[in-house]
């Protein structure tokens, strides 16, 4: 078996990446970090074209597939053009993403459906793809990008947050399905960053009982919408798969991670609080007949 790094005529070569969403925002401040490591990687989006300026620069190490990752046919051959391409694969960041904006009550079934396909489907679709030739060879790292918004549901983004919640849900059990074959899984939950996720929003139809609350969640976002550069986030997740003993979850953002302490702090209140009704709701009886 090939060792990793090291290709079948022994020579050295950088790890290799497949990133999901690699043309614009994370996806590209990610490619740029692994590519700047001296790293192989397999760019992988809709539209390649962003990453023209990358790949003349780096024609040896920087593979752009297009794909649909909504398609899961498409997402096992780009997959296998990826291992015929480059040998191996070391590290596999599902970073394909949108947010559709809007009131649960306002999303129509296709609205609903196509923010499930892409952020859940799509990451599921790839992770199953990559499995047996991490499987294989005894090593990997699968790396989610999730969100903050898998933190809690927060009005206007239910069904964005409904995916990241799934997404982190299916990722759990990946996770230590993985282990058993030496495969590793990290959940990373971004906050905010410069990138084009508001900018390429899909909104709902809005409906005008809502409007009161719009306003208000507007007036917060002003005032309190922290958002960074890309390339930190980028500087994290080298630490992170430089890591030997990788979390399961990853926090990005101070913001992030104080939100994430206050959530957990506010769930364990309610749940003490409702503690007697809880426990009383169990008491192992025979089975019946």
């Amino acid at each position: 078996m090939e060792t990793a790094g090291q290709t079948a005529s022994g020579a050295v070569e950088g790890r290799v990446w497949f990133i999901t969403g690699a043309s614009r925002g994370l996806g590209r401040a990610f490619t740029e970090a692994a590519l700047a490591a001296g790293d192989r990687v397999v760019g992988v989006s809709r539209d390649t074209s962003p990453l023209g300026d990358l790949a003349e620069l780096h024609p040896d190490r920087l593979l752009p597939l297009s794909v649909d990752v909504t398609d899961r046919s498409a997402v096992f051959d780009v997959v296998a053009e990826a291992v015929r391409q480059f040998g191996r694969l070391d590290i596999v960041v599902n970073n394909a993403g949108a947010l559709y904006a809007g009131m649960v009550e306002e999303f129509s079934e296709a609205q609903a459906r196509a923010q499930f396909d892409l952020n859940f489907f799509g990451a599921l679709w790839v992770s199953q793809a990559v499995m047996p030739q991490l499987r294989a060879q005894g090593s990997g790292h699968i790396v989610q990008i999730s969100s903050i918004g898998a933190l809690g549901g927060f009005p206007s983004t239910g069904l964005y947050s409904a995916s990241k919640f799934a997404l982190e849900g299916m990722s759990e059990a990946l996770a230590a399905e993985a282990a058993a074959f030496g495969v590793k899984l990290t959940i990373v939950q971004p906050g905010g960053y410069w990138t084009d996720l508001y900018a390429n929003t899909t909104a709902t139809t809005p409906n005008p009982v809502y409007d009161p609350l719009r306003a208000e969640l507007e007036k917060q976002w002003a005032e309190g919408s922290i958002d960074s550069e890309p390339r930190l986030a980028a500087e994290a997740l080298m630490k992170l798969v430089a890591s030997d003993t990788p979390p399961l979850r990853l926090l990005l953002g101070s913001m992030v991670y104080d939100l994430a302490f206050d959530i957990s702090q506010q769930r364990m209140t309610t749940w003490s609080a409702w503690e007697d009704v809880s426990r009383a709701a169990e008491k192992a009886v025979p089975a019946p007949t």
